[in-house]
């Protein structure tokens, strides 16, 4: 099998040269000011060309209980003593030793 020739450098950047990178085109929508990609919905109102086409994406304003609801607990709820016990025992180990099982401890 032969070699291929190696390109000069002239030949290279020429091919190079549709490597180029475009600048992103935004757009300013007249109703909200909003800054947007051309020819998509505003997601903030919802419409395209004057037309309503899906329901704007409202964030629904949180109570400060609601925002802070998943912290709440108690460090004073009594544990069952079967919990306990599952969560000391160590999978893959005898109980008594820190030795792993083997296959024929199963």
């Amino acid at each position: 099998m032969t070699v291929r020739m190696r390109h000069t450098r002239s030949h290279t950047n020429n091919r190079r040269s549709h490597h180029a990178l475009s600048g992103i085109s935004v757009v300013k929508d007249k109703e909200s000011e909003a800054l947007r990609l051309p020819h998509r919905i505003d997601e903030t109102t919802g419409m395209y060309r004057g037309r309503l086409i899906a329901t704007p994406k409202i964030k629904k304003e949180r109570t400060k209980a609601e925002k802070y609801e998943h912290a709440t607990h108690t460090h004073n709820e009594p544990v069952a003593e079967k919990e306990i016990s599952k969560k000391s025992k160590v999978v893959g180990k005898h109980e008594h030793s820190s030795t792993p099982k083997t296959r024929n401890d199963v």
